[in-house]
């Protein structure tokens, strides 16, 4: 595929990514504390996160090594960011998280699988086919050095409260607390908002249209998912910190 026609199909993508976020903001997506077995048969939450997030480093990793333009140290650090995210959502999250009895819709599961296997086969097509820019003087561009430590802060935000949320119910998986300390302090979800960080670092070091399209999917899909947790929290806890935000500190 030349690359005219796949940045084509790229913005049909991304203008697909804003319904889905519209869509959203009205539709809570049935899992976690919002899962219901009105929409179908469900399996174990635990076995679901996994097989939802495996297909996307097996997709990208299939088109990725079958790609035809060099891979130099650069294309393989980019490669390699991308496997270290999931490596940590499909093989370590889902065995940590305390999530005793819990089902996940598996119409959810199969819709997550989608998405991972349409993104994860964009990334590493592009990444093994059509990257043209990723010489080594690339190391040097402002463009890879902040991207690479705004990724890195994400997913240190990420995993931070990960593990605060992991550690919250480690005694009783049945009972949601208020979490407090880090980020929390700030906003109801710094996970949300460190994995958004994170792919935003990924797209401006990689300085690509289809990195680019993975952050603008996950904008759209955690915003709305944040501005639900955020209302949870205040309508389950009447001393729910009011100052607050969902999940931008100061703004939303």
């Amino acid at each position: 595929m030349d690359k005219v026609t796949f940045n084509l199909l790229l913005w049909g993508w991304i203008l697909l990514a804003v319904l889905v976020l519209i869509v959203l903001l009205f539709v809570k997506a049935p899992y976690g504390r919002y899962s219901s077995g009105k929409w179908g048969v469900t399996i174990s939450n635990r076995w679901g996160w996994f097989l939802m997030e495996i297909i996307s480093p097996v997709v990208f990793l299939i088109f990725f090594l079958r790609g035809e333009t060099e891979k130099n140290f650069i294309v393989w650090f980019i490669a390699g960011l991308f496997l270290l995210h999931y490596a940590n959502r499909s093989l370590i999250y889902p065995f940590r998280i305390k999530t005793k009895g819990k089902k996940m819709p598996l119409l959810v599961v199969s819709m997550a699988v989608f998405f991972n296997v349409a993104n994860g086969s964009i990334l590493g097509y592009s990444l093994g086919n059509l990257q043209a820019l990723y010489s080594p003087t690339w190391m040097s561009d402002f463009r890879f050095i902040s991207g690479t430590l705004l990724f890195f802060t994400g997913m240190y935000i990420n995993l931070s409260a990960d593990e605060k949320l992991i550690h919250l119910r480690k005694n009783n998986p049945d009972e949601y607390r208020i979490p407090f300390g880090g980020m929390f302090n700030l906003i109801s979800c710094p996970n949300f908002f460190g994995e958004m960080v994170e792919w935003l670092g990924y797209a401006l070091l990689c300085w690509s249209l289809p990195a680019f399209s993975f952050f603008v999917w996950t904008f759209c899909n955690l915003v709305p998912r944040a501005l639900n947790h955020h209302r949870w929290y205040r309508q389950f806890f009447p001393e729910y910190p009011v100052q607050r935000k969902a999940v931008f500190p100061w703004i939303l």
